[in-house]
Formats: C-alpha cells, sequence, structure tokens
C-alpha cells in the first residue's frame, strides 16, 4: 500500500444520499479476489445502459471524470453489505477520497484499511463543496486539512491508528511486522519471567 501523501484533485460529484455498496458495486461482480478491473463496474447499473453502453449523463461519464481524485457523495455514503470490493473499485477507478457527511462504519473501515480515504465535513461544508463542484480541492492527511475550490479549509476526523497506517503506507499486519524487534524484546522479557516463577525441576 502506498503512503497517503497530500493531494490535489478535481472532484466529480454523485449526490445521492444512502447509496448502498450494492450500488458502488453490485454483487455479480464480486466472485473475483483481484481488484485488477473492478474500476470498469463501479456503479455498473447507474453508469451503462441495458446494452452496456456508457450513460453520458452519469456523472463517472462526463469529460475529465476520468481523471478525478475525489468523489464527492451524499449523505450516508457506503451503507448496506460489508463488502470490501466497494472500496476496491473506488480506488482502481483512480479515486484516492471520498467526502461526504457521513459513512457507513463497515465501509469507512474496510476503506482506510485499503488506502482509500473518507472525509467527513459538516453539512455547510459539503453545501459548499456542492456548489463548488467543478473545483479542485486538496487534502493533507496530516494535518488532517481539506482545502476547498474558494482556499476556505475544513479540517476532519480521523482515528490515530488508521491516520498513522495510511501516512506509512502500511495495512494492520503491516503495521504489527514494523514492530517486531520491540515485540522480540517483549518475548524474551516475558520468557524470563515465566522462568523464575516457574522454574524447571
Amino acid at each position: 500500500m502506498a503512503k497517503f501523501v497530500p493531494f490535489e484533485g478535481t472532484m466529480v460529484a454523485v449526490l445521492v444520499d444512502n447509496i448502498d455498496t450494492d450500488q458502488i458495486i453490485p454483487a455479480r461482480f464480486l466472485k473475483t479476489i483481484s481488484k485488477a478491473g473492478l474500476g470498469d463496474q463501479l456503479f455498473n447499473d447507474w453508469r451503462y445502459d441495458a446494452e452496456g453502453k456508457p450513460k453520458p449523463e452519469f456523472p463517472l461519464n462526463q469529460p475529465g471524470a476520468k481523471s478525478s481524485r475525489v468523489l464527492l457523495a451524499g449523505d450516508n455514503f457506503g451503507c448496506g453489505s460489508s463488502r470490501e470490493h466497494a472500496p476496491w473499485a473506488l480506488t482502481q477507478f483512480g479515486f484516492k477520497a471520498v467526502i461526504s457527511t457521513s459513512f457507513a462504519d463497515i465501509f469507512r473501515s474496510n476503506s482506510l484499511k485499503n488506502g482509500f480515504l473518507p472525509v467527513i465535513v459538516p453539512g455547510d461544508v459539503h453545501k459548499k463543496l456542492v456548489a463548488q463542484k467543478d473545483g479542485k480541492v486538496a487534502i493533507d492527511l496530516a494535518s488532517q486539512t481539506l482545502t476547498l475550490p474558494d482556499g476556505s479549509k475544513c479540517e476532519f476526523p480521523i482515528d490515530a491508528f488508521s491516520k498513522t497506517c495510511l501516512l506509512e503506507g502500511v495495512d494492520e499486519l503491516g503495521y504489527i511486522q514494523g514492530h517486531e524487534a520491540q515485540i522480540a524484546a517483549y518475548e524474551s522479557r516475558r520468557a524470563g519471567t515465566l522462568d523464575t516463577q516457574h522454574p524447571s525441576e
């Protein structure tokens, strides 16, 4: 997983509340354990017609959408089932972050574990973003700061552990492996204590 670094990028807006994970990536595409190609199925049933042709009016099919790095979504984004394929599809399309007023807990957790940043903003900031949705935003995870197209700034919340993992570019296992020396030292001390408490006969 790559380290999450500050970036600036354009937004693409799908301003629908309660977008669930089956809308993000329909269940029929969950047979794969590979992330490759899932970006093509992102919002599949909204994005393509019955013949599989892109619907010109859908935001992800608009000119320039493919180069966007931030998805601006409605409230309660990622509700529904716990499929990890949802953040996979979003990152495979090219998104690095999604902005909403709230996220489903499991989706948020899956996203953070896959290097994808869910940014929670207050309602008034979200309204400003909607009005400026054709502009660029900047995201700095270290300072937990979102800079809007008009230059105004907003801080966003994230738990300390997830923030550390994203900044260091590691998942939970990678974080543990990065502390192997301390773990080995602890186990050595612990073994010595157990030998003292239970000496061999």
